[in-house]
């Protein structure tokens, strides 16, 4: 650690079908974004860079036997069933994510994998309760990246912990000191995101970045006992699951400039790319705690 920055139900059983109606204004944008089909399809993919964090970001949790657990923004679901099995029959853990195909998928792998006191719903904890509460730690692998009203969604988060709960979670470092991410590259070819309505906070994968503003969010939402432990991490992931030819049509790329782009993307991989063509990718993140 690198020291302080600032000062319902007991078990969660089956809510497939009882996935919660949000207000369809907040966190508009991503909600239109990670409910294309197109996110659900290419996850496996994707997770190679984030799967990297998950035992690092278990280890900082010291989840026990009989614990309830929420995970924000979960995702495919595969850090939600690694932390089922942490708490054991006796204990639980809920997915929440804002994405159905996404929470279509989670549950599908945790049925497949028989991980029974595991479930998952379509919610945005930016606002909603989630049933299964109150929860004696909330954790996310990159999942409150995307929140336009941070403060609040933490807050949020924090009112559903027993006192004293734990949380803990992974995010970015800053983009200079992840040199995988190809945005920055694709800058000329990519729409500018638009500026955000009055109120609202940028979201993105690099929206808590900076260590002090997100250590202020945390204790403005009422948490105590912030800390903050970044890691330098390497993962081995194929070209694809960072970017591929369907997300720069997902991201907007012209087909005029199509060719142009892909030229882009590989001259930026071709520094990371190994003797096998996998990308050694340096993997700059930072884990965030902090108790109800």
């Amino acid at each position: 650690m690198d020291g302080e920055i600032g000062s319902a139900l007991n078990r969660a059983d089956d809510y497939e079908g009882t996935d919660l109606t949000t207000d369809m204004e907040t966190n508009a944008a991503e909600r239109r974004r990670w409910n294309d089909e197109y996110w659900s399809s290419v996850w496996p993919k994707r997770e190679q860079l984030t799967s990297a964090v998950t035992d690092i970001l278990l280890g900082h949790l010291d989840l026990v036997e009989g614990e309830r657990v929420l995970d924000v923004g979960s995702g495919g679901g595969t850090t939600t069933i690694a932390a089922g099995r942490l708490v054991g029959p006796r204990g639980s853990a809920v997915g929440a994510d804002i994405s159905a195909p996404l929470v279509e998928f989670a549950r599908r792998r945790a049925t497949d994998q028989r991980a029974v006191n595991v479930t998952f719903l379509v919610a945005d904890v930016q606002h909603d309760v989630i049933p299964g509460g109150p929860f004696d730690v909330a954790l996310s692998q990159f999942g409150v990246l995307f929140f336009d009203e941070p403060t609040t969604a933490f807050a949020n988060i924090r009112s559903h912990l027993v006192p004293g709960g734990r949380l803990g979670f992974a995010c970015w470092q800053s983009v200079e000191q992840n040199p995988w991410f190809v945005g920055p590259a694709l800058a000329h070819y990519v729409p500018a995101p638009p500026a955000p309505a009055p109120g609202k906070s940028p979201t993105g994968p690099f929206s808590l970045s900076d260590p002090e503003r997100v250590g202020a969010i945390l204790v403005a939402a009422g948490w105590k006992a912030v800390e903050r432990a970044p890691y330098e991490i390497v993962a081995s992931v194929d070209p694809d699951a960072i970017v591929d030819d369907d997300q720069l049509r997902f991201l907007g790329v012209r087909a005029e400039s199509f060719e142009a782009a892909q030229g882009v993307v590989d001259e930026h991989f071709a520094r990371l790319r190994g003797s096998d063509g996998r990308i050694e990718a340096a993997l700059s993140v930072q884990i965030f705690t902090a108790r109800a």
